[in-house]
């Protein structure tokens, strides 16, 4: 009789356990939905701050969405689920250009003069640079030719970030923001202007 109690007992542990992890897991679940809907944005933006090409971009939005599926468990909102999210982006994005970096480098050669043709060639009139959208892929452009250090603080600063938000993120002080931030900003113009 007390075998039967005790796996009983046993059982009845069990069950509440598993109901309990799979309430965990559905209330992740939804929290995960929440973040990803609120912030697709951001991260987009981000994205597009680093990756020119679309079919890419949307491989590293699924891999940043999969990174913060990881790491929701270890969330403990000492720091703004924009902070978190941003910082997880971040991490993806500077591993990409890190692998891109080694690539480019081993292809650089044979494709600079034809890729320095299709930029000369690609001229817009006046009334095509009159164009918001033309504008936006021109900044885009010339961000993804920036340092990665000056890439990062200059697409959070469009996003709107605080210094602070900004040091979170990168975490590097918000002094250091400000300098890497003016540096992108000279940088980014030098860019604008001989383009």
């Amino acid at each position: 009789m007390d075998n039967s109690v005790e796996l009983a007992l046993q059982k009845q542990d069990c069950f509440q356990t598993a109901k309990l992890q799979l309430g965990y897991s559905l209330n992740n679940q939804q929290t995960f939905t929440k973040w990803i809907s609120q912030y697709e944005k951001l991260l987009r933006h981000i994205i597009i701050g680093f990756e020119a090409k679309p079919a890419i971009q949307e491989e590293l939005f699924q891999e940043i969405a999969l990174n913060i599926w990881r790491a929701l468990p270890s969330f403990r909102a000492d720091a703004a689920v924009k902070t978190f999210i941003a910082r997880i982006a971040h991490n993806v994005l500077a591993t990409h250009v890190a692998k891109s970096v080694k690539t480019i480098k081993t292809e650089q050669s044979s494709d600079e003069s034809s890729h320095n043709d299709e930029q000369q060639c690609e001229q817009p009139t006046p009334y095509q640079s009159l164009d918001q959208n033309q504008r936006q892929q021109k900044l885009a452009e010339a961000i993804r030719q920036l340092k990665l250090e000056q890439q990062q603080v200059i697409t959070l600063a469009l996003e709107g970030m605080s210094y602070q938000e900004i040091a979170d993120v990168l975490v590097i002080s918000t002094n250091l923001v400000g300098v890497r931030l003016q540096r992108a900003k000279a940088a980014l113009m030098q860019l604008l202007e001989a383009a």
